[in-house]
């Protein structure tokens, strides 16, 4: 049975900085790495965050530290012109082009670009208005599950269902919602739980160091790879220092494909390649010693060696007691 091919995507997600020109920057980056999709974050501050709202530490540690949540996030917002250049130039470099929506008046956006799944952020699983609105939009959804427990996810699927989506038209990704992930809180197994709980295919969405953990969660079945890259881990911004690089993204997309092929169709037999080997490598059933046209076959005269071109020794038991039909040398083949 065939899988799916896994569907990368790049997340680009604000480290443009709220520049334009950086964004569009990424969006080549990203293609020229040969992910499927490039994610950006879609969101209007003064509805996302309230005014006193505090930023993360992790956001605190690599960002302006003495500014607000809805100061950082008005500085980071992507007006609707310029979603329409990013889609452009998304075309242009054949990549599809996502975001995430974090309100109303950014899903409306969104729906005005008519893209062809909706992402459902970590933070909003729990916002139930907000499930409602995107499960009436009747689009195939990414939910990522950060900071989710499996009460929270099974309700956030339900209410997706009641409004219209269908369950097989949900994929719901593996995520932990620390910038950068340690090792030990990636739960990389509870990937395949919610497969088996929720019979949905299922993704991951990685914020660990380095490349390792995604590559993994293709072998363990994620359909859906999302992994946040910057063109330099040092800008100054929330998430730029959890990003791979433009050539540590190259090579985690390179290396899924790899993966991707070497997990094969599950049907064990000898490959192509291999083939050839076989009787190389496998042995035959040869002579011990000279044996004379009629002499009896025996395990003294008889015995297993390479090349694999004349009779199996899985024969071995058939062949004892037979009699030679011909004279044989030495370290000959026998025939039948």
């Amino acid at each position: 049975m065939s899988r799916p091919k896994v569907e990368i995507i790049a997340e680009a997600g604000v480290n443009h900085n709220g520049d334009l020109s950086i964004a569009l920057e990424l969006i080549d980056a990203a293609a020229n790495a040969g992910a499927d999709y490039i994610k950006f974050q879609t969101f209007k501050a003064a509805n996302l965050a309230t005014k006193k709202a505090e930023k993360a530490l992790y956001q605190i540690k690599s960002d302006i530290p003495n500014e607000t949540q809805y100061e950082m996030l008005s500085r980071l917002e992507l007006s609707f012109e310029a979603h329409q250049v990013l889609l452009e130039r998304c075309e242009e470099k054949k990549i599809g082009f996502l975001s995430s929506a974090f309100d109303f008046d950014s899903l409306d956006l969104l729906s005005c670009i008519d893209l062809p799944m909706i992402k459902i952020p970590s933070g909003e699983i729990t916002n139930l208005p907000y499930l409602k609105y995107v499960g009436r939009m009747e689009k195939k959804i990414i939910l990522s599950t950060g900071m989710a427990n499996i009460d929270e996810i099974q309700e956030a699927i339900s209410i997706l269902i009641q409004q219209g989506t269908e369950q097989k038209n949900i994929i719901i990704l593996q995520c932990n919602s620390e910038y950068p992930t340690p090792m030990e809180d990636v739960n990389l197994l509870a990937m395949t739980s919610l497969a088996q709980k929720f019979n949905t295919q299922v993704g991951y969405s990685d914020h660990t160091l380095g490349i390792e953990v995604p590559i993994a969660a293709v072998a363990l079945g994620a359909v859906v790879i999302e992994k946040h890259f910057t063109l330099d881990r040092n800008f100054e911004g929330p998430d730029h220092h959890a990003s791979l690089e433009p050539e540590e993204l190259i090579r985690m997309v390179q290396s899924i494909r790899n993966i991707e092929k070497a997990l094969g169709d599950s049907i064990k037999k000898p490959s192509i390649s291999e083939k050839l080997n076989i009787p190389i490598v496998r042995k035959s059933i040869v002579t011990a010693c000279p044996i004379k046209q009629g002499e009896r076959f025996s395990e003294k005269n008889l015995c297993v060696k390479r090349p694999g071109t004349g009779v199996s020794p899985m024969r071995w038991d058939e062949v004892m007691g037979l009699y030679a039909n011909k004279d044989y040398n030495k370290d000959e083949l026998i025939s039948l």
